[in-house]
């Protein structure tokens, strides 16, 4: 039997029934083809083709390429397991791909793996590319999977869970797995890794499981990709807010009285208030109310706006007086009751609510992750109720407010539109004029975006915002999301020009997003060196000694004054140790004050990078620290001072 297979130059040719993917790359003269993609799906070189089909060659040079190699360095870290622990004191779990990676999950009798135990592993995974094993794919009846894998628990699981009758397992060596692939030909294709991590993982990832051991780890097809995105990791390290947070005094968490419940501690909020003014200003300018709605509700206004039914397992509930009530996740119900406590008219649309609201929802304790995976937070909140035919307006002026606060931080940004989920409210007339009035006002901003089929929430589309912090990680924090249904199941309306009821539209935006979560970012976006305006301490003064002080002692006061920040710092330590301190908490500007310059009246200004500039006016230096502050500039001003 023949099938016709069209190859990449776009020409069709016909083979044998079973040809392989390694065999046309013969044909072709690809000598470095690892696998292929046969009609979309990722398909192992040596893997035959039963049908007409189009296909590419992936060498280790395409994007496609990384899915090979790294699900098969998950298996080799399986087999080096095996090795080392003995295939009877080691149950598999799973081992997937990931982003820049990959994991695999192991449940080893009599305790379980640390990251000192990583070194060796890493050997014995060098032992087995070495010796290039080869990899086969072969399909077999479930009766024979389950033979073959009966004791190994978390598989036997898996296949029971696997449509058909038949499934796919690959051998290297010794080594089985159960797994649908792809993997390269053999184990020696790939030899730059690295294991990075080991961390606990609930088996499919539910507490009601047994808790594995997950060792993580990245390949890359070159060594300089892989040294180069160790240095990456290295530097995201240094950067993590979960460190630099309690060094900077910045927040705490307490896991035994309040997990996932973030502290702020007086330095960090002087940076979250910054940040709320900052806000602020914007809102007002943009002609945003702002109101404050209550933490606690009675649970009768979650069935009715719908997130009883989709939310509930993430809510938090309480009962008084012989009634239920729930804490709030969301701020848009309280903010349909303020619009609806009197009547609206066409003239007063459209309406914007704007809220700093604190928010809880349950989170799983292993998914917990600083800031920015917490179970309270506050959102930038705010509801827009507009009519028909003001929506589009209404979006332009969200997408501008975005780009006005992004661009105050330095971050640049893609853009994500989700349409209807599955789990979705209301007919799709309605989810396609909503979709289609996100399109129009992207579109309109000059915009591009990606579409998310299926992604959208659970009352309507919504258009995402990811930032690309300094060091080129995404986070995923403003939306946007359009909804007719909520003001249907209030009856949110307006009296329009007839002096009839209309039914209001609600747009539904954060831009932050949670408060808590970026400030997280900003922490690891400025490696805790916040621009001069968000920083905690703006200024240092530093006499050199204590006969200094007085004179010093002045000029801090002349300083914060002027409604700076500052730390007169007179302790009885040695100057090093101070400048050192000043320096540790990344206090932009230090003031050194000694003989010198209290007579001269001038000053010596120390950058927190170590930069000297002397014999400054005071005057001077105060004007220059107004208009870096009053501009909110992401640089030192002084930075460039002589």
């Amino acid at each position: 039997m023949k099938i016709k297979v069209k190859l990449p130059d776009g020409k069709e040719k016909e083979y044998d029934r079973g040809i392989t993917p390694a065999e046309i790359a013969k044909e072709l003269g690809v000598k470095k083809a690892i696998g292929a993609v046969v009609n979309g799906e990722l398909w192992d070189l040596k893997r035959p083709i039963e049908n007409d089909c189009e296909l590419r060659l992936v060498t280790l040079e395409d994007p496609e390429a990384p899915e090979f190699y790294r699900h098969t360095m998950a298996h080799i870290l399986a087999q080096a397991v095996m090795r080392i622990y003995g295939k009877e004191n080691v149950k598999l779990g799973i081992g997937p791909t990931i982003e820049n990676g990959f994991y695999y999950d192991f449940d080893i009798k009599n305790g379980r793996l640390t990251e000192e135990d990583l070194p060796k592993i890493e050997q014995e995974m060098k032992k087995i590319i070495k010796e290039n094993l080869p990899i086969e794919r072969k399909e077999i009846s479930k009766e024979e999977a389950r033979e073959l894998f009966r004791d190994q628990p978390y598989k036997l699981e898996l296949i029971e869970e696997i449509e058909g009758d038949r499934v796919t397992i690959y051998r290297q060596g010794e080594f089985v797995d159960l797994c649908r692939g792809p993997h390269l030909p053999s184990t020696g294709i790939v030899k730059h890794f690295k294991l990075l991590s080991v961390s606990g993982a609930y088996w499919r990832g539910s507490e009601k499981n047994p808790m594995l051991t997950r060792v993580y780890g990245t390949a890359f097809a070159k060594k300089e990709d892989l040294d180069n995105y160790l240095k990456f990791l290295e530097e995201a390290q240094r950067r993590d807010h979960r460190k630099l947070g309690p060094q900077l005094e910045l927040f705490m968490l307490n896991t035994e009285y309040a997990p996932g419940m973030p502290f702020f501690l007086p330095k960090g909020v002087v940076v979250l208030n910054e940040l709320m003014k900052f806000s602020r200003e914007l809102h007002r300018e943009r002609g945003y109310q702002e109101i404050f709605t209550p933490l606690i509700m009675n649970e009768q206004l979650w069935k009715i706006s719908g997130h009883w039914d989709h939310y509930a397992e993430n809510m938090y509930f309480i009962e008084k007086d012989e009634e239920r009530y729930a804490v709030k996740p969301m701020n848009c119900p309280g903010h349909i009751l303020v619009y609806k406590s009197r009547t609206v008219s066409y003239r007063d649309l459209p309406l914007r609510f704007f809220e700093f609201g604190r928010v809880h929802r349950y989170e799983r304790s292993g998914v917990l992750h600083g800031l920015m995976r917490v179970r309270s937070f506050t959102q930038d909140d705010a509801h827009i109720f507009c009519t028909p035919g003001q929506i589009e307006e209404e979006i332009l002026g969200v997408l501008d407010l975005i780009n006005t606060i992004y661009s105050q931080f330095g971050f640049t940004y893609r853009v994500e539109l989700s349409t209807m989920p599955e789990d979705h409210m209301g007919d799709e007339a309605i989810w396609e004029k909503a979709t289609t009035a996100l399109k129009n006002a992207l579109e309109r901003a000059g915009l591009s975006y990606k579409v998310n089929e299926g992604e959208g929430a659970f009352y309507g589309p919504k258009i995402d915002f990811h930032i690309r912090d300094s060091i080129g990680r995404e986070w995923q924090c403003a939306t946007i999301q359009l909804d007719f249904m909520m003001p249907e199941k209030f009856n949110v309306t307006y009296i329009g020009p007839d002096n009839k009821e209309h039914r209001a539209v609600m747009i539904h935006r954060a831009i932050y997003g949670s408060l808590e979560r970026f400030f997280g970012i900003l922490i690891e976006h400025f490696a805790g060196a916040f621009p001069t305006w968000l920083a905690p301490i703006q200024v240092a003064v530093i006499p050199i000694s204590e006969k200094h002080n007085d004179g010093a002692e002045k000029i801090a006061k002349r300083i914060s004054q002027e409604g700076f920040r500052v730390f007169f710092d007179n302790r009885r330590e040695t100057l090093g140790y101070r400048i050192r301190q000043a320096q540790t908490q990344k206090i932009p500007y230090m003031i050194i004050l000694g003989d010198k310059e209290l007579e001269s009246g001038k000053i010596s200004v120390r950058t927190r990078t170590g930069k000297e500039i002397k014999d400054v006016d005071l005057e001077h230096f105060v004007e220059t620290l107004r208009n870096e502050v009053l501009s909110r500039k992401l640089e030192l001003l002084m930075e460039g001072s002589e």
